[in-house]
């Protein structure tokens, strides 16, 4: 059977997309998931989403990992989603769709390019000796560092993910070095193991961690700069709780075609 699809990237970070509003396709398939998101023998992509009716919503997001195994909630696949959504004309310049980790609220231009996503509220920041972890829609590891343009982020955020604490579940590690603007970000993901152009929930982590650290509160913005380019952060803290927390930045379709399947 042959199916059509759709790659979209946000910053970078890169995705397969099916409408599946029909159910053309069961997508509780590791082996054919992981296949298409490889670079290699597939299409590639740094994960795979499927759109679906959800009543009471415009759509729903059901994403997998590039491994093949349902994944907690990604934030560039968030906004690209929204960005897909519009182009299949289901949505205009607002939308409310279902997630993994429940309901979320976008925005997105008249162009369909730019998407702010709003994403979930976060009450508590952990520690790690230096570092920060938290769950912003996916579990995160934040530290900051010197000298991040030349750091080995594979072998380092491999090494974290796969330690005695975060081995069973995994977790995103974020490594953090500020710049001119706000912050260089650089991340190891779990679930394509290895490291992405650009992780949405992780700069979002990353702009919650470093209010705490800098001590901050009231109305923040905080631009973040990954590889695959800009991403704009910015919520509310008033000491205790993260609120009306927006997740900004580009989201644009590369191509589209048809696979074997």
């Amino acid at each position: 059977m042959k199916i059509h699809f759709y790659k979209y990237q946000g910053a970078g970070n890169d995705f397969i997309l099916i409408d599946n509003r029909k159910n053309i396709i069961d997508h509780q398939n590791p082996a054919l998931i992981a296949r298409l998101c490889d670079r290699r023998f597939g299409i590639g992509g740094d994960g795979m989403m499927f759109l679906q009716n959800r009543e009471g919503y415009d759509f729903e997001m059901v994403y997998y990992n590039a491994d093949g195994q349902p994944s907690s909630m990604c934030g560039n696949g968030g906004r690209c989603i929204v960005a897909f959504a519009k182009f299949l004309e289901i949505v205009d310049t607002e939308t409310n769709f279902l997630a993994v980790d429940g309901p979320h609220y976008a925005k997105i231009s008249a162009e369909g390019d730019w998407v702010s996503l709003q994403m979930i509220d976060v009450d508590t920041i952990n520690t790690d000796d230096d570092a920060y972890v938290l769950n912003t829609g996916s579990p995160h590891y934040v530290k900051l560092v010197d000298g991040l343009k030349e750091k080995d982020v594979y072998s380092e955020g491999y090494a974290i993910r796969n330690n005695d604490t975060y081995k069973e579940k995994g977790i995103n590690v974020n490594f953090v070095e500020p710049n001119d603007t706000g912050y260089f970000v650089r991340t190891f993901e779990r679930g394509v193991e290895d490291e992405t152009y650009a992780c949405g929930t992780g700069v979002t982590a990353v702009a919650l961690a470093m209010a705490k650290h800098q001590h901050q509160t009231g109305h923040i913005t905080t631009p973040i700069k990954v590889l695959g380019g800009d991403l704009n952060i910015r919520f509310d803290y008033d000491g205790k709780k993260y609120t009306d927390i927006f997740l900004e930045g580009p989201a644009v379709k590369v191509f589209e075609g048809e696979v074997e399947v």
